[in-house]
């Protein structure tokens, strides 16, 4: 969640979380009225706690990302507890926080049971990219805000690792409270989130390190959506790199502030060629510009840990639950 302080005094919510004790203390210690709170995705984990967090601030307009849907049973929002929303548009100027928020809409046509839908945002004085899910940040060291006890169970050598191990003898040993079993616990926590079933938890040094540091897009929603949309996606972020002049992003997910710009925006899609190859030439992409100076980034998904997820894909295009891929560029 993140709250920006708009010129009229007033308080936007971008993304909220549980209303919690502790969020709402935080929210009114900074003395001013919630005025808008901002839903910027489809996504359920996102969807459920606008409702409970609006009942805190009554008097706040809600809007939320437009296309909305839900899975199993494609629910309105009025089941969530959401009523009145209005819509966000691409690019619209007639919101009341126009001249100190931009907003672009990334709505792909269905890549299976729905579409993706997620609204990026610009916020010109701090120079401020707000994401939801396109890109994360896995720090290097464990967040405070993770309990220590979880970080030692992920560090037991359990049956995931006995059955991710690469075949190798896992030994059954007691895990002690130190700083190397935190960490371990923290590398095997995260690569379960990003893969699902990654190569190598017994080890999980060398994938950790090309998967943290640096600004990426998580590998399941590279394969079971970006992929299938190359072109929207494309156009989506060219056109924030064009036109925003972002020095920070904050995503709604692992790290934040994160001190980025284009350069690595654009890096970490850099996988987007591999999908599009020359049926994008029809004009000079930014993206082409800034990888061909850092150096192509896709390469950053570990190929043994991706092989989970590419069967995952497979299975799901071969039972028509996800396309293979889609058209839908702007044009």
């Amino acid at each position: 969640m993140t709250v920006i302080k708009l010129k009229s005094g007033g308080l936007w919510v971008h993304a909220p979380i549980a209303p919690t004790k502790e969020c709402i203390k935080l929210v009114k210690e900074l003395g001013a009225p919630v005025e808008y709170i901002v839903l910027p995705t489809f996504a359920y984990e996102h969807k459920i706690f606008v409702a409970p967090f609006s009942r805190k601030f009554p008097k706040a307009q809600v809007w939320v990302a437009p296309r909305q849907w839900s899975w199993p049973l494609n629910l309105p929002l009025e089941f969530f507890g959401i009523f009145r929303a209005k819509i966000l548009k691409d690019e619209d100027l007639s919101t009341t926080w126009a001249d100190e928020i931009e907003q672009k809409v990334l709505s792909s046509p269905e890549v299976g049971i729905g579409p993706y839908v997620e609204v990026a945002f610009y916020h010109k004085r701090s120079r401020t990219l707000l994401v939801t899910d396109a890109v994360i940040y896995v720090p290097n060291k464990p967040p405070e805000c993770i309990n220590k006890e979880y970080l030692l169970a992920s560090a037991k050598n359990g049956l995931a690792v006995k059955l991710l191990s690469k075949g190798k003898k896992v030994p059954d040993e007691p895990v002690v409270d130190n700083e190397r079993n935190r960490q371990k616990g923290w590398e095997r926590m995260v690569l379960q989130i990003l893969f699902l079933g990654p190569s190598n938890l017994l080890e999980p040094n060398a994938s950790f390190a090309q998967m943290s540091q640096k600004l990426i897009v998580s590998p399941i929603i590279k394969t079971l959506v970006f992929s299938k949309v190359p072109e929207k996606v494309r156009d989506w972020v060219d056109g924030i790199a064009r036109d925003w002049k972002f020095k920070r992003i904050i995503p709604a997910h692992f790290a934040g502030p994160i001190k980025a710009g284009r350069a690595e925006l654009l890096a970490a899609f850099a996988f987007l060629d591999d999908f599009l190859g020359e049926r994008y030439v029809t004009r000079p992409s930014l993206s082409l510009l800034f990888t061909s100076l850092m150096g192509k980034a896709a390469s950053y998904f570990p190929p043994d840990d991706m092989k989970t997820l590419s069967s995952l894909d497979e299975f799901l295009v071969s039972v028509g639950a996800v396309k293979k891929t889609v058209s839908g560029r702007k044009r």
